[in-house]
């Protein structure tokens, strides 16, 4: 069967699946959901479905399995490392209808369908008086499946964690069509091998999550939020560690370059600061919790703590506007540093303590192979977002040299006992720096446990996994 007689007969027996009005093949609305935030790639896939519910996308999957034919699940496309990018083209399956909350205030948990956005999730369970913390910074638009099948963590992960620490049980539809719950809706669970976790951050190569069964904290009720510039960038990051040295665990400590807040500053409205040109650096900082006796106590530690550097004047956010304000400048610093200029985002981690040698190090690199980075991320775990800025790089040497200098930063990374991302994933564009991390029996593991669910690789394929493995 030649491949224009397959995609019709696939593409009629996915209307039988789902319905006429969500089976789609025209070019435009491929090219729409080929894309995701990964610098300028588009991988349409050969057609685009958008199932309703659980039996449907168990049927799609037997049907994919029947044919052979590549799947690619795809949220809010706001992936920075390819993950819903259909790069063997297949089915684009879009989750976009699984968008509903079921809220257990009894519990304080929530059954959550994986393309709810991921703020809108965090707004509803707040309205009940309850928080999900996990905030990344495309939180308007990305999805809590993405997150889940990324990982994602966000500003606040120093003090509650990441993605997964609020993943309790998933409805997950094999690749065979089959559909299974990987846990229980409990806090603890040793039963078996904890098949949660493994499909937390497994980037869409395992399985389709249908279903997410989220645990959820008491709202706090207070918070202080300051803003740090710092005259060195190295000093910064020294500060990190040693506010928790202090004993003091912010709600949220991210880090930002000179040139992301002056880059951010233009591209966001109703945002300014007066900043002295000597500042290289700022550390924003936010302590919560629920007696405000407390929070003062320790925005003095922390002030104490950031006497022993060469700072300006803090900023303390006195009003709601102006921390929404300061927030959302943050949160725009990506969207900035991409309308400035052609980039490559690395998501790499390391112990906050080797932050200024990491970020010492990305910039000698940087030197080394004639490119310029902007840095930013969330200090307070380790977490430093790399963009490398074209500017007015050749082509060649942006196709050739930097992906070395790329490189010699993972290597770097992993040294200082680190590793290549921390929440954006592997996907597609990072596969090729495994080694880095992993040694060939890990990674022989790792596809081991891909055929096991995936005998076909059908699922996400050519994702996270090496090409040479």
């Amino acid at each position: 069967m030649n491949s224009e007689i397959l995609h019709q007969n696939l593409a009629a027996q996915l209307e039988n699946i789902v319905g006429r009005p969500f089976v789609f093949t025209d070019i435009e609305t491929r090219q729409h959901y080929g894309h995701d935030e990964t610098e300028d790639y588009n991988f349409p896939p050969a057609v685009v479905v958008k199932p309703g519910s659980t039996e449907e996308v168990s049927a799609i999957m037997k049907l994919a399995t029947e044919y052979k034919i590549p799947i690619v699940p795809i949220g809010g496309r706001t992936g920075l490392s390819g993950g819903a990018l259909s790069i063997h083209g297949g089915i684009g399956l879009s989750m976009e209808r699984f968008n509903k909350i079921e809220i257990d205030e009894k519990n304080l948990q929530a059954v959550v369908e994986p393309c709810v956005i991921t703020q809108a999730f965090r707004e509803a369970v707040a309205e009940k008086g309850l928080f999900y913390p996990p905030d990344p910074s495309s939180q308007g638009s990305c999805t809590i499946g993405g997150n889940v099948a990324e990982n994602a963590g966000g500003a606040r992960a120093v003090k509650y964690g990441v993605t997964k620490d609020y993943v309790l049980n998933l409805e997950v539809v094999l690749p065979n069509g089959e559909v299974i719950w990987t846990g229980a809706n409990t806090l603890k669970n040793s039963t078996g091998y904890n098949l949660t976790q493994l499909m937390v951050g497994s980037e869409g190569t395992l399985g389709i999550i249908t279903k997410i069964v989220m645990k959820l904290l008491p709202a706090n009720t207070h918070n202080i939020l300051m803003l740090v510039p710092f005259f060195r960038a190295e000093q910064a990051c020294e500060a990190v560690a040693e506010i928790f040295r202090a004993g003091i665990v912010p709600s949220a400590l991210e880090f930002m370059e000179r040139d992301a807040i002056d880059w951010t500053l233009k591209y966001v409205d109703g945002v300014s600061l007066n900043i002295k040109p000597e500042v290289k650096a700022h550390l924003l900082i936010e302590v919560d919790g629920n007696y405000p006796d407390v929070l003062f106590s320790e925005a003095e530690k922390i002030m104490g703590v950031l006497e022993q550097f060469d700072i300006d004047e803090i900023l303390f956010a006195d009003t709601e506007d102006q921390k929404n304000a300061l927030w959302k400048m943050r949160r725009a610093v990506g969207e900035a540093v991409k309308s400035n200029s052609v980039y490559k985002e690395e998501d790499t981690v390391v112990p906050r303590y080797e932050l200024p040698t990491l970020l010492k190090g990305i910039k000698s690199i940087g030197d080394m192979y004639g490119f310029k980075s902007v840095c930013y991320g969330h200090a307070g775990d380790g977490n430093l977002h790399v963009n490398i800025i074209k500017g007015d790089m050749s082509d060649e040497n942006w196709k050739v040299e930097v992906p070395k200098g790329i490189r010699e930063i993972f290597e770097l990374t992993v040294s200082l006992k680190g590793t290549l991302s921390g929440e954006h994933g592997i996907g597609y564009v990072q596969k090729n720096f495994m080694d880095i991390a992993f040694n060939n029996t890990q990674l022989q593991l790792m596809k081991g446990i891909k055929q096991l669910f995936d005998p076909h690789n059908i699922l996400n394929p050519g994702k996270v996994l090496p090409d040479n493995l």
